[in-house]
């Protein structure tokens, strides 16, 4: 009897390989690259959420892989294999979203140049938000992009957002800014996420196997941080993004604000949306049922784009 083939979402592929990449300021980040082994589409830098790691996506960069798409990308700042912001590895902390852009912004310059054109990024929920700030303050260099589940909008259930970031603001005025906005560690937080439980088990393999990858809750900071730079979001900053975009989004995605991504597609002068019924946050990690047709809508926008 032959034996079962390894399940590819546990398995890094051959042909991927990491490396430590410098941010300007030094700081050590894990950035993976898959180039194809003969000719390509183009380059697709893949960007993750908070908390995430490359890992947990080896599934899409295996299909847009096979589909001829050089792969590059890497875990941000204080998460994954990149260095982390406190001694508590769990908390994921960040003091200020400006240095992630630059971090983003330093690693595509350096994208840019290594690899072959076209240059199209696909990100999810916080990197999708982060590519909005960047392709702000620079339009330029980026062919297309796909962003998923964007954080444009956090959303509190129950709770309006002035009373929100009264409370952030408190807590991190009281020096809890360090701390974690929760007791309770993250583990399998059932289908916010994704409803998917077989993809749900795979990152809590990769957890328990590699456990250096993995982050918890945010902490206060992090929280005011992300507030913070979402403001910064405002229609006259979209309104100054030319480059082709696709927004998607599950409509009753329960970690951020579907009504704030729906507007923001009106604000983008260049933007298409979809959205898609049911599901959680992490839609490219859905059951089949969902993420394929989804994923097929993806690749009919980017193949606007191949040369």
């Amino acid at each position: 009897m032959n034996a079962p083939l390894p399940n590819p979402r546990r398995h890094i592929p051959d042909g991927m390989t990491f490396a430590e990449w410098r941010t300007p300021d030094n700081w050590p980040l894990r950035s993976f690259s898959w180039p194809q082994p003969g000719a390509t589409r183009g380059s697709l830098l893949f960007l993750t959420g908070r908390a995430d790691f490359i890992e947990k996506y080896l599934e899409i960069l295996i299909h847009w892989h096979g589909a001829g798409w050089t792969i590059a990308g890497f875990d941000w700042r204080g998460q994954g294999g990149s260095g982390r912001m406190l001694a508590d590895p769990l908390i994921c902390h960040q003091t200020d979203f400006d240095l992630l852009v630059g971090d983003l912004a330093g690693f595509v310059d350096h994208w840019v140049v290594a690899t072959p054109g076209p240059h199209v990024i696909v990100a999810h929920s916080m990197g999708a938000h982060l590519t909005l700030r960047m392709l702000a303050d620079r339009p330029d260099g980026v062919d297309a992009a796909v962003l998923s589940s964007a954080m444009i909008g956090i959303r509190v259930k129950g709770v309006p957002p002035w009373l929100v970031g009264g409370l952030v603001r408190c807590a991190v005025a009281l020096g809890f800014g360090n701390r974690r906005i929760s007791r309770r560690d993250i583990g399998d937080v059932g289908g916010r996420m994704t409803s998917c439980p077989d993809r749900r088990a795979d990152k809590m393999w990769w957890k328990a196997n590699h456990p250096e990858l993995a982050s918890g809750v945010p902490s206060w900071s992090w929280v005011r941080a992300a507030f913070a730079s979402i403001a910064r979001l405002t229609d006259a900053a979209l309104g100054q993004i030319h480059t082709p975009i696709l927004l998607t989004a599950a409509r009753e995605d329960p970690i951020v604000d579907v009504a704030a991504i729906e507007h923001a597609a009106r604000a983008l002068p260049n933007a298409e949306l979809t959205i898609i019924d049911g599901g959680g946050h992490e839609i490219l990690r859905e059951t089949d049922a969902r993420r394929l047709p989804l994923l097929a809508r993806i690749d009919e926008f980017l193949s606007r784009f191949v040369k």
